[in-house]
């Protein structure tokens, strides 16, 4: 058990996740975030959790950190939801990768080569293969990746429980409550500064997302090189006759937005998700919506008759090579946790138990030793 004072700044899953992890270790955590907790890109994400469908090979670190994340996920969900009593629907259909025309099965084969290069458990299948597993695909898919062992989880209900869980460890959250500063001492984090005073504290641990870089009070040779990545998306009723239980991706040589579809346990499929540089926009644009509803109907022709149920954008924080920064800084008693653009709900855990086993031990693993801020300032 430790007594330590910890204070994070951000309350999206994974200033949660590493909260909860304290909490239970017995520190005494406070989150603040500028808003409700967990409702900016916690909320906004599809719940994904796909190494080997985003693999890339020249990201090979990532990738590791990504499969080593996924294989403690199922550790993380049994105890999440025996702490809060709660489902986070968790589901294991795995992920099929679909192109529908000549140009997109050569793009398709080269992304299948890269991943077996990389020894993934992937598998190539024909189209028809491809619609024995979801006869919902259009009869114009022509090949598909199924990775199997790409899984999801529903992270509004994962955000829902991470904050039961902390709380109820005696993890305390300040919702828009804004830290104004990070207070530093002679090199030396001491706290932060909030419009109700300086908040005194043995570590202060940066996970505000998009917003990181935007922290006051931090050196300017180390603000996180984290700027925000706008996706538009939308969420559709499945019905009768038209239900997918498998993640969907496309692959389309031809377009600018390749889609992914998302099933959920309670009839809702999320469709996602544009990447445009707009800053801090978050407004939704035709364009936008019709790049994603092309893109679902192409693959699933069925999606046509489906109501519409909700609308919205986020702000992914990507960083600088869209890798998460993980770790200590240069100002003692400072660490991050942010960056992790596409595959923040898919990261947790693992950085969650990494961030909580550094403030408890100031130990570094060698997990997360290739994500520290210092890869920048070299």
């Amino acid at each position: 058990m430790t007594h330590k004072k910890v204070i994070i700044i951000g309350g999206g899953v994974i200033g949660l996740g590493i909260g909860w992890q304290l909490a239970k270790a017995g520190a005494a955590v406070t989150i603040y975030d500028q808003s409700e907790v967990g409702r900016a890109a916690s909320w906004a994400a599809a719940g994904m959790l796909a190494p080997l469908a985003e693999a890339h090979s020249e990201e090979p670190e990532l990738l590791k950190l990504g499969c080593q994340s996924l294989e403690r996920y199922s550790q993380w969900v049994t105890d999440l939801e025996a702490d809060t009593q709660m489902s986070v629907g968790y589901r294991v259909e795995g992920t099929l990768i679909v192109g529908l025309e000549p140009d997109d099965t050569h793009q398709l084969r080269h992304l299948y080569d890269a991943q077996r290069n990389l020894q993934l458990d992937v598998n190539w299948l024909t189209g028809r293969e491809a619609r024995d597993i979801e006869s919902a695909l259009s009869p114009r898919v022509t090949a598909a990746i199924h990775c199997a062992s790409d899984y999801q989880v529903d992270n509004r209900l994962m955000v829902t429980a991470l904050q039961r869980a902390y709380q109820q460890h005696g993890g305390v959250v300040r919702g828009n409550s804004v830290v104004e500063r990070v207070v530093i001492e002679d090199g030396i984090a001491i706290g932060v500064q909030t419009r109700d005073g300086f908040q005194n504290a043995d570590t202060v641990i940066l996970s505000a997302g998009c917003w990181s870089a935007e922290m006051a009070g931090i050196p300017e040779a180390i603000i996180p090189p984290v700027r925000p990545v706008k996706g538009q998306m939308l969420a559709l009723q499945m019905e009768e006759g038209i239900v997918i239980n498998s993640v969907i991706r496309t692959v389309r040589a031809r377009y600018p937005t390749s889609v992914y579809l998302v099933p959920r346990t309670d009839g809702r499929l999320i469709v996602g998700a544009t990447s445009e540089e707009m800053g801090f926009d978050t407004r939704l644009t035709v364009g936008g919506v019709f790049e994603l509803l092309r893109g679902a109907w192409e693959a699933v022709p069925g999606v046509y008759e489906l109501p519409i149920l909700e609308t919205w954008a986020g702000l992914r924080p990507g960083s600088r090579d869209n890798a998460p920064i993980l770790g200590k800084t240069t100002v003692e008693n400072l660490i991050y946790a942010t960056g992790h653009y596409r595959n923040g709900i898919l990261l947790t855990p693992i950085t969650a138990y990494e961030i909580a086993k550094l403030v408890l031990t100031g130990e570094t693993s060698e997990i997360i030793l290739p994500f520290q801020l210092d890869r920048f300032l070299k």
